[in-house]
């Protein structure tokens, strides 16, 4: 979605862009999507109610853009090599405290405004998730975990695990704490690493 393209005219401001994107961004990890109006969003980017309208129709749609503008254009299918690339991507990513904040947002966010749950899924949900599951089947099928494992299902308890890990642990987490406490859950579901008899890994299925 994001900044749409306009007709021929007057050339529109890509400072006044950045600076309203900015400031929704801001705002709705400070205070929550329902606080952060049009009004607001206006006032600290400096700019004029109207000048918001014109680009946004509505708060929702300015909140998707803001969202989108965090995460770019991400590739549609991300390459993840194995499990262990998987962990450490994924622990960066949570150790964050930016993003930990967005993330807490938007899950909160998610009941009142489903269209900023859908622009998520969108950017981030579905390719990725087909990816990582492709791991799990990798790994699985490696030796790295029991030949009875439902790779949706441990996507599941991971994504799970990883919200609980926003909720209750603190911000201050290291990249190297949530990879720990990743690799816990992993055990739990009969994650073994070493079992992985010195062989080539056996490529992921397209």
């Amino acid at each position: 979605m994001g900044i749409e393209a306009r007709p021929p005219g007057r050339p529109r401001d890509a400072d006044a862009d950045t600076a309203i994107l900015d400031a929704a961004l801001e705002l709705l990890i400070e205070r929550g999507a329902a606080a952060a109006s049009i009004e607001q969003v206006a006032r600290r980017a400096g700019v004029t109610r109207a000048t918001v309208y014109r680009r946004f129709p509505d708060k929702t749609q300015l909140l998707i853009a803001a969202v989108e503008s965090t995460y770019g254009n991400p590739p549609p299918t991300p390459e993840i090599r194995d499990l262990e690339h998987l962990l450490t991507g994924w622990a960066a990513a949570l150790a964050d405290p930016r993003q930990r904040r967005l993330l807490r947002r938007l899950y909160g966010a998610f009941e009142d405004y489903p269209e900023i749950a859908a622009a998520y899924e969108k950017q981030l949900g579905s390719p990725r998730s087909d990816a990582r599951t492709a791991v799990f089947e990798q790994a699985r099928d490696n030796g790295e975990l029991p030949p009875n494992t439902d790779p949706q299902v441990l996507l599941d308890i991971l994504t799970g695990a990883g919200w609980q890990h926003l909720i209750t642990r603190p911000d201050t987490s290291t990249p190297d704490d949530v990879e720990q406490y990743l690799r816990a859950v992993l055990h739990q579901a009969g994650f073994t690493p070493e079992t992985r008899r010195d062989r080539a890994p056996r490529p992921i299925k397209e």
